[in-house]
């Protein structure tokens, strides 16, 4: 009887037991154990990360990080890290946790525009993804990509088409350098490509000459009519004679692209380089911005018209007077001029 009472004690003890560790174990699986307040916390694992930096990277953010390695530990996700971009959202429990670093790498919007030069691209893509801009700018000037991909480091900026791209946040710079091809290749389908042909002009020359554009006015309404007055000038054999070239040229020969040039002065337009169209009739060995597919598809699609000068209009800012002949220009300049004068801008 004595002895009845002894196995008894140790089996209730023994499913006692096994119900303490049960619970313990569902609770580290499916009880809540994040420790932030907000809605939800974004956490990057980095490509190169082992299984202590995703830990150390979680402390923050989980009351029990023992019992997340536990369950870590039995699903497998140790030894098999992911990086990425991953939301974790308040509440969640270790299991869930767990399957979301393993599987719910979430993309990033990447954005970009307006950039003047690669190493401003490179600056501006850096924050955005796990590729630094160090790594970006080499694999964006790697010349056998560029040779690959008919490109060189003055037309490579072209490449690049500004809009709204997703990417995975782990996306490394030859990655990202990839599908940036694939997306100009895109973007240059065949009604383009038939368009650049009619109007005399590659792909390349297109994006030179809607940088000169772009450059010229902010006004997209406006951008095909003064896209024709370059293209009348081209087609006629006249040099270009656009300012925002000389002010490139003067950047370019000069190594300094943080100086601001407001006012292009005659002296200016003797500047040796190829980018100067006041100096050579050629379009520019590459484009002097990165233009919008606004002003690519406004050179394709130019305004045909009988204008070959234009200027700033002071009493409409931020448009143009266009002029037909050197006359009228000469008159419309006056006003500009006049006007600039009475504003003191002297570069």
């Amino acid at each position: 009887m004595y002895t009845k009472k002894i196995i008894l004690t140790i089996t209730i003890l023994v499913v006692i037991g096994f119900g303490i560790f049960g619970y313990y174990i569902y609770n580290s699986i499916f009880s809540s154990n994040t420790s932030f307040e907000a809605k939800e916390e974004v956490v990057y694992i980095p490509s190169d990360a082992s299984y202590q930096t995703v830990i150390d990277t979680l402390k923050p953010l989980i009351k029990d990080i023992s019992s997340f390695d536990m369950v870590a530990q039995k699903k497998g996700y140790a030894a098999n890290i992911k990086p990425g971009r991953y939301f974790l959202e308040k509440g969640m429990n270790n299991n869930e946790l767990v399957n979301r670093l393993r599987s719910g790498n979430r993309p990033v919007k990447v954005v970009f525009n307006n950039q003047e030069r690669l190493v401003d691209l490179a600056g501006r893509i850096a924050p955005q993804i796990e590729a630094d801009s160090v790594s970006l700018i080499s694999a964006f000037r790697d010349p056998e990509f560029l040779e690959n991909s008919k490109f060189d480091e003055k037309t490579a900026l072209g490449m690049y088409i500004p809009n709204q791209y997703e990417f995975y946040w782990n996306t490394s710079a030859e990655e990202f350098r990839e599908r940036m091809k694939k997306e100009y290749d895109r973007f240059w389908n065949a009604k383009r490509l038939k368009r650049a042909e009619e109007i005399g002009l590659t792909p390349q020359q297109v994006i030179t000459l809607a940088s000169i554009v772009q450059k010229e006015t902010a006004k997209v309404d406006e951008r095909p009519r003064v896209a024709g007055v370059y293209m009348n000038r081209y087609k006629n054999g006249w040099k270009l004679d656009a300012d925002p070239t000389v002010i490139y040229a003067i950047k370019e020969t000069t190594g300094n692209f943080d100086t601001i040039i407001k006012r292009v002065l005659y002296k200016d337009l003797e500047i040796d380089s190829p980018y100067n169209t006041y100096k050579y009739r050629e379009i520019p060995p590459g484009p002097i911005w990165m233009p919008d597919i606004s002003s690519i598809d406004a050179v394709l699609n130019y305004e045909d018209h009988d204008f070959y000068f234009f200027v700033a209009d002071v009493e409409n800012f931020g448009y143009h007077k266009f002029a037909k002949t050197l006359a009228q220009h000469n008159r419309n300049k006056r006003e500009y001029v006049s006007w600039i004068n009475e504003q003191g801008v002297k570069r």
